[in-house]
């Protein structure tokens, strides 16, 4: 009786626990993991691609060769492991010429851009020409200016390219008389498709112009228009000023009918009038005002103050809850010290042999073999947290000046790579020297751009992105046992472009955004200036 009551009562347990487990439901949530883009292997790049993870961003820069049409995008790699590619179905053979959205997904989906940049140099001049021809790639269309009165039915063709590095033209005016009374029409033949343009020559009145201005701090550029093979050039005046001053051949460059100045040597806060001349004529004048001489605050890095184990180059100020002074420099020491010591910190060598200078060591953070590498390294910007074992930073400091170069004092102690991140093959790179590495760059970013070293979700500054608008470095990968100047002159993509944001970057180790460097390699840095003339 017993057993049977106890069987009864765990059939009826059983009963009642199947019937309430029927009525669970599952409402745990999955959890939500971004699958990111790490790499992609593609033909005809020019440069690795820009992955962004935070804005789900690729940007792929491709040569003339490319077909936009048709990327195969041979492989690419998705982490973490279980993520995959929902639509398209495929990255096989994909359409770049406008941006395409890929579908990935892990628990949830995720919508990623891919976009593709393909720059073609294309071209036309004729002889006599004035200025430079408007190339209008979207409505494939040319023309080029010629002066009043000019032989319309007889145009020497000196140069014309209107597709990529395979493109064939029909007619092929290179070199020709063309009669160019009425618009040309030409076919351009790519990659098994036709484009036609219509190439125009059409005659002026305007002899000589000034087509644009950019005034910088000591220097302004100006961009002229007159006929080809004439004596053009410019003359510039002070606001004020008595006489006007030509601007020197050797500072002018000639393109046909188009000709730039880079006038140098002028004054800060100063008002010019400029004008272009082609032979006996002359514009009328332009007015430009130059900019200021800036400097990055602390530039010296006399100033410090220790929170802790940590090292900011920066000054405390007058309390010790008041840190005062401008927070202009950066540093991964509240990384470093999550295991460790600060390894940026303020050096009483110098040289000069007075004040201070940064000090920047490579130094391995952990316990016995478990732990990474931490770069020496100090940057324009600020420290924003830690994820995990991996830095976040925000690169650059809002600046709107137009410096030509930095320059200041370096000297380096070059380890041997010791460690490795992942994905580097460990023979391939350790013992082998480590390289230091000073750089500038000046962006339109709209905001500091968010630096992550996790590979999961990396983001790195790329020197081709298109939001550089100048940019240099320095790199050693030998000891230099004592000082040494350096300069670091800037390379502009253009005159125009006014900066949001200035990024200076040194390294004891130049991949150490990627954990690979020499335990010991040391990089002192001193007496930072930006230099605004050339």
């Amino acid at each position: 009786m017993y057993t049977y009551n106890k069987l009864k009562m765990a059939a009826a347990m059983s009963v009642a626990v199947v019937s309430f487990a029927g009525c669970i439901h599952n409402d745990l949530p999955y959890p939500r993991i971004q699958p990111n883009f790490t790499d992609f292997e593609i033909g005809n790049l020019l440069s690795a691609p820009v992955i962004d993870s935070i804005s789900r961003n690729v940007t792929l820069y491709f040569d003339e060769a490319a077909d936009l049409e048709n990327v195969s995008i041979e492989s690419y790699t998705l982490v973490p492991d279980g993520s995959h590619l929902v639509s398209p179905a495929s990255l096989a053979n994909v359409n770049l010429t406008n941006p395409l959205d890929v579908t990935v997904a892990l628990y949830q989906e995720y919508v990623w851009t891919i976009t593709a940049v393909q720059n073609v140099e294309r071209y036309f001049a004729v002889a006599s020409q004035i200025g430079a021809s408007v190339i209008d790639v979207a409505a494939h269309n040319v023309i080029a200016y010629v002066p009043e009165g000019t032989d319309m039915s007889h145009i020497q063709v000196d140069r014309i390219k209107l597709g990529g590095t395979t493109a064939r033209m029909t007619p092929d005016m290179n070199g020709a008389v063309v009669d160019f009374s009425d618009p040309v029409s030409v076919s351009v033949d790519e990659f098994g498709r036709t484009t036609e343009w219509t190439v125009s020559v059409v005659p002026t009145e305007i002899s000589v112009s000034i087509v644009q201005l950019d005034a910088w701090t000591n220097v302004a550029w100006v961009y002229g228009a007159a006929e080809d093979g004439k004596s053009n050039g410019f003359e510039y005046r002070m606001d004020g000023g008595a006489g006007w001053t030509k601007v020197p051949d050797e500072w002018i460059t000639h393109d046909g009918g188009s000709f730039t100045a880079r006038i140098i040597h002028l004054t800060p806060n100063t008002t010019y009038h400029v004008r272009a001349l082609s032979d006996e004529e002359f514009t009328s004048e332009m007015s430009f005002t130059t900019g200021s001489e800036v400097q990055m605050p602390n530039s010296s890095f006399d100033q410090w103050w220790k929170e802790g184990k940590i090292w900011n180059p920066w000054d405390q100020g007058a309390k010790p809850w008041d840190e005062g002074g401008t927070k202009f420099w950066g540093t991964g020491n509240k990384g470093a010290t999550t295991l460790g010591d600060s390894n940026t910190v303020p050096s009483s060598d110098t040289p000069t042999g007075s004040g201070l200078a940064a000090e920047l060591e490579s130094r391995f953070v952990g316990f016995a073999s478990i732990g990474k590498l931490a770069a020496g390294n100090i940057f324009s910007g600020e420290y924003i947290r830690t994820d995990g074992t991996n830095g976040i930073l925000g690169f650059g400091r809002e600046f709107k000046e137009r410096p030509t170069r930095l320059s200041g004092y370096l000297k380096y102690n070059c380890a041997p790579i010791s460690h490795v991140g992942v994905g580097f093959v460990k023979d391939e790179w350790v013992g082998k020297p480590d390289t230091a590495v000073v750089y500038i760059a000046l962006t339109d970013w709209a905001e500091p751009l968010q630096i992550r070293t996790n590979p999961n979700t990396r983001q790195l500054f790329d020197s081709n992105a298109p939001e550089v608008i100048a940019y240099g470095r320095v790199q050693y990968g030998e000891t230099v046992a004592d000082y040494i100047p350096f300069e670091i002159e800037l390379d502009y993509r253009a005159t125009d472009r006014v900066p949001n944001y200035l990024l200076v970057v040194g390294s004891a180790s130049k991949y150490g955004d990627y954990f690979v460097g020499g335990n010991g390699s040391k990089l002192y840095l001193d007496d930072f200036k930006l230099e605004y003339d050339y």
